[in-house]
């Protein structure tokens, strides 16, 4: 654990300011769940994920959808990359979410590209050195919220990301948002 040396008082109802550079450093945005957990006289807060709770079941669905689809598949969470499976998977795995993933995500809308069709590839993570070529991006919503994303990447010259790839990769968000209904 890495001190920041910032102290905060407890107000009389019980509640303590997180700083806006911690938030910001964390991406802790206002909303957002956080867990708590105690060991003897600490108390540490984290940013709860509910699709981090079923991560065997993300690494399974994840390797599944390569296999059916031939592509790239990855599974995040808000904030980061959970599982992969395919060529390229330990790049994303573990890896932050960029910011553009993280706004199609809160759209909830499904986003595709297809560099062949002079479409603009979404970077997937913060740091990524991947030069994709074609993507489907699906969020992953769950009573009204947004939990993360299933993601189909191919870095194939001319890759084309065809329906059946689409309806694939919401058929797969749709099954992992049925585990949290």
């Amino acid at each position: 654990m890495k001190a920041t040396g910032i102290v905060r008082r407890i107000d009389e109802l019980g509640r303590v300011v997180i700083p806006k550079e911690i938030r910001r450093t964390l991406r802790i945005r206002e909303g957002d769940p956080l867990e708590l957990f105690t060991d003897r006289d600490e108390l540490m807060l984290k940013k709860y994920s509910p699709i981090a709770s079923v991560e065997r079941f993300a690494e399974g669905t994840a390797k599944s959808l390569n296999e059916q689809s031939g592509y790239l598949a990855a599974i995040s969470d808000s904030d980061v990359i959970l599982s992969a499976a395919g060529n390229g998977k330990k790049g994303l795995i573990g890896k932050t979410v960029s910011e553009k993933l993280t706004e199609i995500m809160q759209s909830r809308r499904s986003y595709f590209a297809n560099r062949s069709e002079s479409g603009e590839i979404c970077k997937i993570c913060e740091d990524e050195e991947e030069n994709f070529t074609a993507q489907v991006i699906v969020p992953i919503v769950s009573g009204g919220d947004c939990l993360g994303s299933v993601i189909l990447l191919s870095t194939e010259e001319g890759a084309v990301m065809e329906g059946s790839a689409v309806k694939l990769a919401r058929l797969t968000a749709d099954i992992i948002a049925n585990q949290f209904e």
